[in-house]
């Protein structure tokens, strides 16, 4: 069966209406107002009753006081007006005043093959495409990433994906930690470790060294032993933060060390983030936000907005109407130190002044969106922002081990996220050997990309915003709601299509025909769905909606897969047709999981 480029009607404004929904609901709203009644009541859902119908319409209830008239009347007039439907084989007016819809087979095939032919698989771009920065990441520099930094990550990039899917500029920026206290904790530790160093010799004028007096695994351990030591000894925590107040204030060895302390961590940073197949436009920090830090204090006081309070600087954020106190955004403590709300408000004024950014989303645990919200409301009084300017909180929950406390080491230690990796890693690398399908060296290259689908759709398969267990054991297995069941389905959808190939046949120009099974139509009925999805996902930054989807797409095309022969049909039209509805599906997951930041092997 070949298939030609066909045309779906298009609405009386020429353009063509993208999901499946938005077709019927047209057809519903035409025969509504031939009935005599308002456009406005034929919203049309996805049926609670798969039982009974594919897709209802209740709009007969919400009429019936409106017109003063019998649901059950009105939808009977709706129906008279869809027999004769372009894309409805049944529509029936169920008391006590439902409409029950079942979409045409040979409409639903029409419309995949629609999908099918268009390279973004019927996703339309967005008619008014903005400039939206993501600030995601966070992590500080010189200690190593661990289980913490993952959802951030995680979710921030899938965001990325998507937004970008719909035709914006997206700008990824980490963020780093890169100019606190930490450093001047770094510095002294390594003064009192190795005094000779030129970084500490104040009359030393020459070219400082080119490589540093360190490794990312000395580097690593230096910090959590000044910090430790620090809390034990006040002159020692004295002296890192004077080296901190030197640092930031031009100190020339400081600043020498301080940037091999950025060259060192930034490169083992993005190395893991590689792994993680996370990747960000923009490597700032809190650094880069502190030129910026003068002009705008002197902004604040000028107009008014700031004022001192018990001998610090801050601007009063609380509105008329909060239901809580919303403390004032501090901008200068008493000492004239500036706090994270300083480096915040900072950064805000970078990113107006270089990127212009339509929104900015902030993908930050959840338990900071105090902080946000003075953030926020303190940029849009004192106009460090534009008014237009979108500025978007997105916390998220806690990622917690079995006993429900946050995730641990078997020690009870904080996981570095390199450890988890390799742990899942390890883990997929044995179920895989256990099938011996595939070669050792092979298997260790599909253990690497199974993993990070397992971490990735185990993660964002999760409201953002709830805390959930890490469970390596179900996060890996190959059944159920996991990545790696996402991905064998994609696998074997790829073996039958190559096998459809090796018999001398080609994929390119099928065509999708009527569905001749209750489970084939099923499975074009979720395909039908992913242009939809993607615009509520877009809508409500919303990736588990993705993952949920897709869980679906696969059970309905396993169903398909274990009902119906598909190489060993004799009717060649019949398994073209069937081979086109797999090609599609797999196109369908393939994007999918592109946009939740993970890939599917060969072979598994």
């Amino acid at each position: 069966m070949l298939c030609g480029r066909g045309k779906l009607e298009r609405t009386e404004s020429g353009q063509t209406v993208k999901t499946l929904l938005e077709w019927i609901t047209i057809e519903m709203q035409e025969a509504f107002q031939k009935a005599g009644y308002e456009e406005k009541f034929a919203k049309v859902t996805l049926s609670n009753r798969p039982d009974l119908c594919e897709y209802q319409c209740n709009g007969a209830m919400a009429a019936a006081k409106t017109y003063k008239k019998a649901p059950a009347m009105i939808a009977g007039d709706v129906v008279a007006h869809l027999k004769e439907s372009r894309y409805f084989e049944s529509a029936e007016a169920v008391n006590p005043g439902f409409i029950n819809l079942k979409i045409k087979k040979e409409f639903l095939a029409e419309y995949l093959n629609e999908m099918a032919q268009d390279d973004r698989l019927g996703v339309a771009l967005c008619e008014n495409p903005k400039t939206v920065m993501i600030d995601y990441g966070g992590p500080n520099v010189a200690k190593p990433l661990h289980v913490g930094h993952l959802r951030s990550a995680i979710i921030g990039e899938s965001i990325k994906r998507i937004i970008c899917f719909k035709g914006n500029k997206v700008i990824g920026d980490i963020h780093l930690g890169d100019w606190g206290y930490q450093m001047g904790l770094i510095i002294t530790e390594l003064k009192k470790r190795q005094p000779k160093l030129p970084y500490f010799d104040e009359a030393f004028e020459g070219e400082y060294p080119e490589e540093a007096p360190f490794t990312i695994g000395e580097l690593e351990e230096i910090y959590p032993t000044a910090s430790a030591y620090a809390k034990e000894h006040e002159d020692y925590r004295e002296e890192a933060l004077k080296a901190t107040y030197l640092l930031q204030n031009g100190h020339r060895g400081y600043r020498a060390i301080w940037r091999h302390i950025m060259d060192v961590s930034v490169t083992d940073l993005k190395k893991n983030y590689k792994n993680l197949n996370v990747e960000f436009d923009l490597w700032k920090g809190e650094a880069d936000a502190q030129k910026y830090i003068p002009s705008m204090v002197e902004m604040l006081k000028d107009k008014g907005y700031a004022h001192y309070d018990e001998g610090a600087l801050v601007v009063d954020v609380q509105e008329e109407d909060d239901k809580k106190e919303v403390p004032p955004c501090m901008i200068l403590k008493s000492d004239g130190a500036a706090l994270y709300d300083t480096t915040d408000l900072a950064t805000l004024v970078e990113r107006e002044e270089l990127y212009q950014p339509d929104e900015v989303i902030y993908v930050v645990d959840k338990r900071q969106e105090m902080h946000f919200v003075q953030v926020f409301r303190c940029a849009k009084k004192t106009g460090i922002v534009r008014e237009e300017t979108g500025l978007k909180f997105l916390g998220f929950g806690t990622m917690n081990g079995k006993d429900g406390k946050p995730f641990k080491t078997r020690e009870g230690g904080v996981m570095r996220l390199e450890n988890l990796i390799r742990e899942i890693n390890e883990e997929m690398y044995k179920k895989i050997m256990d099938n011996r399908t595939v070669s050792e060296e092979e298997a260790k290259r599909t253990a690497q990309i199974v993993g990070l689908a397992a971490i990735k759709y185990g993660d964002l398969s999760n409201q953002a915003g709830k805390d959930y267990i890490f469970d390596v054991d179900r996060f890996t297995s190959f059944e159920g709601n996991t990545g790696p069941y996402i991905l064998y389905t994609i696998v074997r959808i790829k073996s039958i299509l190559n096998k459809y190939t090796e018999s001398g046949k080609a994929l390119d120009n099928l065509c999708i025909g009527a569905a001749h099974s209750d489970c084939e139509k099923a499975l074009m009925l979720e395909a039908a769905k992913f242009n939809e999805i993607i615009d509520t996902v877009y809508e409500e930054t919303a990736p588990h909606k993705i993952c949920a989807y897709i869980y679906d797409l696969a059970n309905s095309f396993n169903k398909f897969y274990h009902e119906t022969k598909i190489l060993s049909e004799e009717d060649e039209n019949l398994k073209a047709g069937y081979i086109a509805l797999l090609k599609l599906t797999k196109e369908i997951l393939e994007a999918s999981i592109d946009l939740l930041g993970f890939e599917a092997p060969e072979r598994m």
